[in-house]
């Protein structure tokens, strides 16, 4: 990308305001096609807006606004005699933000596959886990994997109540 913008002769700037302008137009093109009547329709609309762009775009995710925030937005959108659009690709400016990585997800999902290979195989020598032998690597490793991963999710949800997760 830095290739062609110095074989065009600029720095990119403009073409990345110029994508991202036509981005939210697209955005808002298929946001004014739902039937919005009240505030649950608007707040369905976002989210669904939001989840679009998550699958469609590989890699990093996008969080989306606080349910205060948009409801916020609602009003000052829904109140608005001037170009709707223009308040709506402000609001995505402003308000989409990165998805954080988790910490101890990541590390869960590191360090959880080791840490079954070796339970698995400490498993084996007690005699009261010897169905333990019957289950292969290729299904052990990512189930217990995926059930770390479940208990810290759960055990973040319990401890932080009111954080959203």
């Amino acid at each position: 990308m830095g290739m062609l913008m110095s074989y065009m002769g600029g720095t990119g700037i403009g073409m990345a305001s110029q994508a991202m302008s036509f981005v939210t137009g697209t955005l808002y093109d298929r946001f004014i096609e739902k039937q919005i009547r009240d505030f649950e329709s608007f707040h369905a609309a976002i989210l669904d807006i939001f989840s679009a762009i998550n699958m469609a775009l590989p890699g990093k995710h996008y969080d989306a606004p606080a349910r205060k925030e948009i409801e916020e937005f609602y009003d000052t959108w829904n109140k608005s005699k001037t170009d709707k659009r223009e308040l709506f690709t402000n609001f995505v400016k402003e308000k989409v933000n990165l998805s954080k990585a988790d910490e101890s997800m990541m590390i869960t999902g590191i360090v959880a596959p080791p840490v079954a290979m070796v339970a698995k195989k400490t498993g084996q020598s007690l005699p009261q886990l010897s169905v333990i032998k019957s289950i292969p690597d290729v299904a052990f490793v990512p189930t217990a994997t995926v059930l770390a991963l479940i208990a810290v999710k759960l055990t973040k949800r319990m401890s932080f109540k009111n954080l959203p997760s």
